[in-house]
């Protein structure tokens, strides 16, 4: 007896990827990790250096993680879930960007801290 679903199309094995893709991807991600964690440990360059070195270790951190795990790329096997990232991740730039603002305005508004005691017992 078969089973219909013991066999996969080819491309369905290939969105997915190997176990080679998986060990590099590990590997990568563990020297970004520990680069990063010497960047801070041992003070390389001034801070303001040691900042962007780790800004650019995340977003190297970041498109390791996105191509060798999630499998966001641009192959046609792979548009459906770079596609749900994007939006994903418009939605949460969105809500977070919106909510900051949200939070601001309550801030500037509601905490007046520019008003004397005397003057704010003025307008009651």
């Amino acid at each position: 007896m078969t089973h219909p679903h013991a066999t996969h199309p080819a491309d369905h094995d290939d969105a997915h990827g190997s176990l080679k893709s998986y060990l590099i991807g590990t590997v990568l991600s563990l020297v970004l990790t520990l680069a990063s964690f010497g960047v801070v440990m041992f003070h390389i360059g001034s801070p303001e250096v040691g900042l962007a070195a780790i800004v650019v270790l995340c977003v190297a951190q970041l498109v390791v993680q996105l191509g060798y795990f999630l499998h966001i790329g641009s192959a046609r096997s792979q548009r459906s879930n770079t596609g749900i990232f994007v939006c994903t991740a418009f939605l949460i730039a969105v809500i977070v960007g919106l909510s900051l603002w949200v939070m601001r305005n309550a801030n500037d508004n509601m905490m007046p801290t520019q008003l004397s005691v005397e003057h704010a017992m003025a307008h009651d």
